[in-house]
């Protein structure tokens, strides 16, 4: 038993060597797979479901304002350079905060007809449902398999926490297309009460990433003491400032994210977490970007993830708004509006998410 564990230690110091110095790593081929609007039914009928269970009204047609600039390249290119890119997922479970996430974005944008939106999806059959929701989307689905990452996810606080879709935003320099060079992230409980071109236009200067970053929030608390105790581990935070920020809410360089494979450096993250003799996180998939990325993020203003919103009433623990403006409201926690709402009840913030449900036949 003792040569295990002198093993396994070992191999979690060569991988943090390896995360630590990416020019030792090799990046595979991806597996993730995408997949564009003409193949995705053939190549995966055998996963469609039926989704006319869930019975969405139409969205109004929203048009661009005068001073929107045109497409250069046709009407539903991805490529075209005047297109804000917005990826979400898509799944049974949270498809009524999905669609009310997009429908906030259309009813807020200036160019609403320049918003092109990549859905990652676990299963196929849902291209239908959101083509009848939005007539006039330019969107296209990304098949994401959950084997992908299933073997590398560790048990989490939260059961929820633990599905392979929560870690499908690691792989988006994979699924899209290559002339997408950058991305909005955005999580499936949110609504965005502003134009998201004033998100989409954040400098973030040298950094892979930008997120609204909360700094006077406790980083200790998402590693274990077993990780701090280590140095092996914990000086990957050497010469950095690492502030929490929540993944929910992130404008991605995917040219960069490329160029430095932080994608496999998230991935090796989790083998070590896999491999190591005790645990070094414990909250699903935000510790692994965390360590790489924190300390290494372009400031957001706060107003862009009013995040913790999802209390629950019955407990008592509904939350405030933050001080300030708001353009992105964020039900991140266990508490999601429309159950609250269909329960009657709810959270007094949650009115303000209500306005965008399209989930029910119109009357």
């Amino acid at each position: 038993m003792l040569w295990i564990m002198k093993f396994s230690g070992f191999f979690s110091a060569a991988m943090v060597m390896i995360v630590l110095f990416p020019s030792l790593q090799s990046f595979p081929p991806a597996e993730a797979i995408r997949s564009s609007h003409v193949d995705s039914h053939l190549r995966f009928s055998s996963n469609t479901h039926s989704f006319d269970k869930f019975p969405f009204r139409r969205a109004p047609a929203f048009r661009n304002a005068d001073e929107c600039r045109s497409s250069k390249l046709g009407k539903s290119s991805v490529c075209d350079p005047s297109l804000v890119h917005v990826a979400i997922a898509l799944d049974v479970e949270y498809l009524r905060g999905s669609i009310a996430a997009v429908h906030s974005i259309l009813q807020h944008a200036k160019c609403p007809e320049s918003v092109f939106f990549h859905f990652l999806v676990p299963e196929m059959g849902l291209e239908a449902l959101v083509r009848s929701t939005f007539p006039e989307l330019k969107f296209n689905v990304y098949y994401f398999d959950p084997e992908r990452v299933r073997s590398l996810i560790s048990s989490s606080v939260r059961q929820e926490l633990e599905q392979p879709l929560n870690y499908a935003r690691n792989y988006l320099a994979e699924l899209l297309e290559t002339c997408v060079t950058r991305v909005i992230y955005l999580d499936s409980d949110l609504v965005v009460v502003d134009d998201i071109s004033k998100l989409w236009n954040t400098s973030l200067g040298k950094k892979t990433i930008g997120a609204p970053e909360y700094c006077h929030a406790n980083f200790t608390k998402y590693f274990t003491q077993y990780f701090w105790s280590n140095s092996r581990f914990s000086g990957v935070f050497s010469g950095r400032n690492p502030c929490y920020f929540n993944t929910g809410v992130m404008v991605i360089d995917l040219a960069k994210w490329r160029r430095f494979g932080c994608t496999r450096r998230i991935e090796r993250w989790m083998e070590i977490q896999k491999t190591s003799i005790s645990r070094i996180y414990e909250l699903g998939s935000l510790p692994p970007f965390l360590l790489v990325f924190a300390g290494h993020v372009a400031p957001i203003e706060h107003r862009w993830n009013q995040h913790g919103l999802g209390g629950d009433n019955v407990r008592g623990s509904c939350r405030d708004l933050h001080p300030g403006p708001v353009s992105l409201l964020h039900w991140s926690g266990s508490g999601k509006p429309w159950t609250r709402l269909d329960s009657k009840q709810p959270c007094p913030l949650d009115s303000l998410w209500a306005p965008f449900d399209l989930y029910g036949h119109s009357t």
